[in-house]
């Protein structure tokens, strides 16, 4: 089983990547054997075209629209059409979180509930075929690992049924968000909408990690060319590869050795209330951990003692907070030594739906996956479950992990 590394060169869309599937040797029929389960067999026509972006040779997707009128569909008849429809389950689950991802960052940006967004031109004939012929692709290759490089966003205006919307269009800015994409702007005198909503959520929802490899070897390639015409190459690439690691970059000793700053100091003569303020002050100004114990303290007084844990660059930063914030006179302070195990965030696909989670890689190279309590506790009010049966439910059902970042 290879991996799949997604080359925005320079931006990202749907039918860039569904004509580099194709070009990667994706046979059509496996593209539109979905669409025909769906019952959207006789709704379209699609081509793949040779083509070329600035001499660069690639396919073209050509998608035409035969629908006896223009359908307005909204994320409720998208979702009864998926969920409704004869699709394997993986390939179901697949598109169901494009389409979801759509639908939230859509309602995020209107102010309204995803179950009430109208799609116009995600909607589409043309981006149905997109995003389920992509979803139809990357199941069939079944990829160990997918990779990709930071997408160009662009810059100026794009004419949509909301009207013009400036570039990056306010979908395509939350999906970036909540995925927590690094992308880059722009070329500074290219004007045009380099990455789609379409693009930008089929990489969000099956990239792994957000990165090439350091080192890989690439067995084949296909190339996939955009309607836009710019002064360089408008394509996408998606190689077949095999990643290596990188002893000196990528390989981390684990556990590893890192130095840190320990504070801490005595205080007896502030409220319980004014101790609980400052703790969430160091907390939040980026202390890795903070402890309290009450003790008692000269003349039987009542007293907190306070330990800090933070990063050693910032520990002149922390003095001040202790003086500033606090009523001590005093901090001890030291420099010392703590191992510790590599660890990841991201998130996982579960019953529950897609959680946060935290992975650990062990010396013998197992990991452990961990659910953040924030998602645990939520749970636990939505369904009326304990924290046990909630953890066991995400445990058993837990798959499709997608790194947020690299481990460190």
């Amino acid at each position: 089983m290879e991996d799949i590394l997604i080359e925005c060169s320079p931006g990202i869309s749907g039918d860039m990547l569904l004509g580099a599937f194709y070009d990667l040797g994706v046979p059509k029929k496996v593209i539109e054997q979905p669409l025909i389960d769906l019952g959207l067999n006789d709704r379209y026509i699609l081509n793949f075209q040779e083509s070329k972006s600035c001499s660069i040779r690639g396919i073209k997707a050509k998608i035409e629209n035969i629908e006896c009128h223009s359908i307005k569909r909204d994320w409720r008849s998208i979702k009864e059409l998926i969920l409704n429809g004869d699709l394997e389950d993986k390939l179901q689950q697949i598109i169901y979180k494009v389409f979801e991802s759509l639908a939230s960052a859509e309602g995020k940006v209107h102010g309204i509930k995803s179950e009430d967004v109208h799609f116009h031109e995600i909607g589409s004939m043309d981006s149905l075929v997109d995003i389920i012929g992509v979803c139809a692709a990357l199941n069939y290759l079944n990829p160990k690992k997918v990779y990709c490089n930071e997408p160009m966003l662009g810059k100026g205006y794009v004419q949509t049924e909301h009207g013009k919307l400036s570039v990056p269009c306010p979908a395509v800015i939350e999906l970036i968000r909540k995925k927590n994409i690094r992308a880059i702007s722009c070329f500074e005198s290219i004007e045009g909408e380099l990455s789609t909503p379409t693009g930008i959520a089929l990489l969000s929802n099956f990239a792994n990690y957000l990165q090439p490899p350091s080192k890989y070897s690439i067995h084949s390639y296909g190339v996939g060319i955009g309607n836009s015409k710019f002064p360089f190459p408008n394509l996408v690439r998606v190689y077949k590869i095999t990643s290596f690691v990188d002893p000196s970059s990528n390989q981390q000793m684990n556990p590893k050795c890192e130095e840190i700053c320990v504070q801490e100091a005595w205080i007896d003569d502030q409220t319980p209330e004014d101790i609980s303020n400052f703790l969430e002050k160091l907390r939040i100004e980026g202390a890795y951990d903070v402890s309290y114990q009450v003790i008692n303290m000269k003349k039987n007084r009542i007293g907190f003692s306070i330990q800090v844990i933070l990063p050693t660059e910032k520990k002149e930063y922390f003095r001040r907070l202790w003086f500033d914030y606090s009523k001590t006179i005093g901090v001890r302070e030291r420099t010392q030594s703590r191992w510790i195990l590599l660890r990841r965030s991201g998130e996982c696909s579960t019953a529950f739906g897609n959680i946060k989670v935290k992975q650990t890689l062990k010396p013998d190279g197992s990991i452990n996956m961990k659910p953040e309590n924030d998602e645990v506790l939520r749970l636990e009010l939505e369904k009326n479950k304990s924290t046990d049966e909630i953890r066991k439910i995400i445990n058993e059902s837990s798959k499709h992990f997608k790194a947020f970042e690299n481990w460190k």
